[in-house]
């Protein structure tokens, strides 16, 4: 994974006020804090910021801070939007060792054709979009991706199921469910109507033999 050079800058005064200057030079607040250090406060230039989220690893990006002449990898642990307009409003910097795990959320993605799930006109019901994952900077993926082929109606697959990449491992329970094989609301209609029919044929077809005994057993005692 690439890792981009982020100059930040200290000294920035606290506060909403300032916090609102700052954003309106093109500077963004954060702090920087972890690996036993005091947090420090500092701010990011918006383009820079932006160019090393614009990769593939997106939040994941592993980003190198100049800050002072020091240089200090570290990844993004929460960024703040604003709800209307996107833009950047905080960053929260998390020191990390190269040589250690750090636990970040990965996209997840599927892949394959549950096809015993279309052949019964049902859905693939992906309930997690994210995987929780422990590996060492170098090794984190950009995304990681399990293969539904298997899947049937009413199955589902769990954490435990994904072939995950060297180095990488789950933080989270293994047997959380991630994807599941479901009916869809018209099939179980279509089902409920066929199977109203069946018993609808089989009735009339009771009936019928009914009447045919019934008929039998008259002309026995007429006879």
């Amino acid at each position: 994974m690439a890792m981009n050079l982020v100059k930040a800058e200290t000294g920035r005064e606290l506060g909403t006020r300032p916090s609102r200057r700052l954003r309106r030079s093109g500077r963004v607040p954060a702090v920087v804090y972890g690996m036993g250090s005091e947090p420090l406060t500092v701010s990011v230039d918006k383009t820079d910021l932006r160019v090393a989220l614009n990769t593939e690893a997106g939040l994941n990006a592993l980003i190198t801070l100049d800050v002072e002449g020091g240089r200090q990898l570290s990844i993004i642990k929460d960024l703040q939007r604003h709800p209307v307009r996107r833009d950047v409003l905080h960053v929260d910097f998390l020191r990390i060792d190269p040589d250690q795990e750090v636990e970040v959320d990965i996209p997840l993605v599927l892949t394959g054709e549950a096809k015993k799930v279309t052949q019964a006109s049902g859905m693939v019901d992906q309930v997690m979009h994210h995987l929780r994952v422990l590996a060492k900077p170098a090794d984190i993926p950009v995304e990681v991706t399990a293969d539904v082929s298997d899947l049937e109606v009413g199955s589902s697959l769990r954490v435990s199921d994904i072939d995950l990449p060297a180095g990488v491992t789950p933080a989270g329970e293994a047997d959380t469910t991630f994807a599941v094989g479901l009916i869809t609301r018209s099939t179980k209609e279509y089902l409920r109507q066929l199977k109203a029919e069946e018993e609808a044929a089989e009735a009339l077809i009771v009936m019928g033999e009914a009447a045919e005994d019934e008929e039998a057993a008259e002309d026995e005692e007429e006879s």
